[in-house]
């Protein structure tokens, strides 16, 4: 049979009883491993991911490895997959011709890393089964060995690159510097296919798995080639888009991205979108710590009496050109420039408000029950997205109080790390409680908001990223971050928390970590992914929705804080002292009302 790296196995397990269940449900699994503890370990993974079943609560019953019952049989496997990239989450499907599935298994791992860089802890099995020949894809492949097979232009499906090629046999691999060897099928004399594609990296040498013949042949015999991979439908747009690229007259529109637009939407999802190069990399450049532009957040588009007004301003960045011009959350933008915002996209108007450092932009704000006109001047800004400020309140008699306040703007790459150099320094002064202003701020990556989270929590889940067969993932806190997890803890919220902080306000709430005060948070419960394509630009796609650890959907409703906070009340860390500090002011919270529940 042969000695392989990976063999499969069997596993069964369970919960471990208990006085309320003493018969907890059997769990069977069969996964691939390099051994038996390997396949324990496996085995505990799914079942905490999938169950909820933890190893320290749980026992093994049985392991055992299953062998192949016919093992000197050629036969094709088909195996469906899922792996983690650096992008994201793939689906894929592969099909091997081996004397075993442990065989085919290991061409698999062999090939994912190979051509995808992919390692095997990051791809799981969802599925195998043994395919006959006519319903392989096999069958649709060129054979190295057909007397047909001269010299026809063929489609390396994997790579998408038109070549020619011409046979030669028992030839030097390395006689011919776009040559490369092909796996041949047993049996078959040794081919070198020779490559005269331009797009082929010269020196490079790959493995294709399949080909199918273009030409004088139908296309069809492609589409059925990858139809593993592809449905009807997808075949079908892939056709009719072929069709239309090649044979219609008006050779300059740009067909393609028009194309992707449309598409989209039809999704009915603001925030699902194509992004041209220019503004993928702008997007990116927002996440990196500096923008140049006017320091708003724009939201979605506002609508009254069933019909949009204009964009609403989810925020205004601290110190910015906006927020020194009076623009404040919840104004509506009527005009950018002399264009009406009525029916434009939020991602038109935030590149509209981006510019040319020291260039000026004209906006008409309705705020409140006036218009007016505003002219601000663009500036590049660094953000810092922590300051913080430590309050020292004199309680009844002598004894004082030390609050340390820190006020979170935005979830850069500087974030998390800002924030617990700040909760290191208000301690070392002394501060036994904190507050954390999370107002107007829109949020940013989902990634700093988990790491913020994992600071203030030594346990407990901080949100269950869900799609549309329920909870996909859980981000939960270990311990192995936490920096303040004891003292006390408020946090401000306001229409102008959104997205991230969202998920940082709703894990502190439900957990019971923080009390909230402020009023009802945004409500962006949705999670985008962006992808970059292969000529630089990029799709924003809505992946997920998250819910708070008490599964709580807060898209379009927010997260409900605890108490309301005083009116009017301070922004700025500033005021935010005097009103804890003077009684008699109307914005003055005591330290006990503060973080009472």
């Amino acid at each position: 049979m042969g000695n392989f790296r990976f063999h499969q196995y069997q596993v069964v397990g369970r919960a471990l009883p208990t006085a309320t269940d003493e018969h907890p449900k059997i769990y069977r699994m069969k996964l691939w491993a390099t051994n038996e503890v390997r396949a324990k370990s496996k085995f505990w993974y799914f079942l905490r991911k999938l169950k909820k079943v933890k190893k320290s609560n749980g026992q093994v019953l049985a392991i055992n490895e299953i062998f192949e019952r016919k093992p000197t049989k050629i036969k094709n496997y088909g195996i469906w997959l899922r792996y983690q990239s650096r992008t994201g989450y793939h689906n894929m499907y592969k099909e091997y011709r081996d004397t075993t599935l442990n065989g085919s298994v290991e061409q698999m791992y062999n090939e994912m890393a190979s051509r995808h860089r992919v390692r095997c802890h990051c791809i799981q099995i969802i599925k195998t089964a043994t395919i006959p020949s006519k319903l392989s894809m096999g069958a649709n492949v060129a054979s190295s060995s057909s007397s047909t097979f001269a010299s026809r232009s063929l489609l390396l499906a994997v790579c998408g690159a038109r070549i020619n090629i011409s046979k030669k046999k028992n030839a030097n691999p390395h006689h011919h510097r776009h040559s490369f060897p092909v796996r041949n099928p047993p049996g078959c004399p040794l081919v070198l296919w020779k490559l005269k594609a331009q797009s082929v990296n010269v020196g490079n040498f790959a493995v294709p798995l399949q080909c199918a013949t273009f030409g004088s042949k139908r296309r069809t015999k492609f589409y059925k080639t990858i139809r593993g991979a592809l449905t009807e439908e997808n075949l079908l747009f892939l056709e009719a888009w072929r069709t239309v690229d090649r044979a219609y007259v008006d050779k300059s529109f740009n067909g393609q991205n028009r194309a992707i637009k449309k598409m989209l939407s039809t999704l009915d999802d603001p925030f699902t979108r194509f992004l041209e190069p220019e503004k993928f990399k702008s997007l990116r450049s927002g996440t990196q710590g500096a923008l140049t532009g006017v320091g708003l957040s724009i939201g979605y588009p506002l609508v009254l009496n069933g019909s949009p007004t204009g964009l609403v301003v989810v925020s205004s960045a601290p110190g910015g050109p906006a927020d020194k011009a009076g623009i404040v959350s919840g104004d509506i933008i009527l005009a950018i420039d002399d264009e009406s915002t009525e029916d434009m996209d939020i991602y038109d108007a935030a590149e509209r408000l981006q510019g040319t450092e020291g260039s000026s932009v004209k906006l008409v704000i309705h705020s409140g029950p006036e218009i007016k006109d505003v002219v601000l001047r663009r500036e590049k800004v660094t953000f810092n997205p922590v300051k913080t400020r430590l309050c020292e309140i004199t309680r009844s008699g002598a004894e004082k109080s030390r609050i340390g306040y820190i006020k979170l703007t935005s979830f850069n790459q500087n974030a998390s790390g800002a924030v617990k150099d700040a909760i290191e320094t208000l301690r070392s002064n002394g501060v036994n409680a904190f507050v954390l202003d999370l107002r107007n701020n829109s949020g940013g990556l989902f990634p700093e908001g988990i790491e913020i989270a994992k600071i203030w929590l030594d346990k407990g889940v901080i949100v269950y990223i869900c799609d549309n067969r329920g909870v996909r993932d859980i981000y939960e806190a270990d311990g192995s971050n936490t920096v303040a997890a004891s003292e006390p803890l408020t946090v401000l919220v306001n229409k102008g928390t959104a997205s991230a902080s969202e998920i940082l306000a709703g894990a502190l709430k439900d957990n019971r970590r923080a009390v909230l005060y402020g009023e009802p948070t945004f409500g962006k419960g949705k999670i985008q992914s962006v992808f970059e394509l292969s000529d630089g630009s990029g799709l924003a796609v809505t992946v997920a929705r998250y819910e708070t650890p008490a599964h709580t959907n807060i898209d379009k409703v927010g997260i409900k804080p605890d108490h309301p906070l005083p009116t009017p009340f301070p922004t700025d860390e500033e005021e935010f002292c005097s009103c804890l500090k003077d009684p008699s002011s109307p914005c003055n919270l005591s330290s006990s009302q503060l973080f009472s529940r």
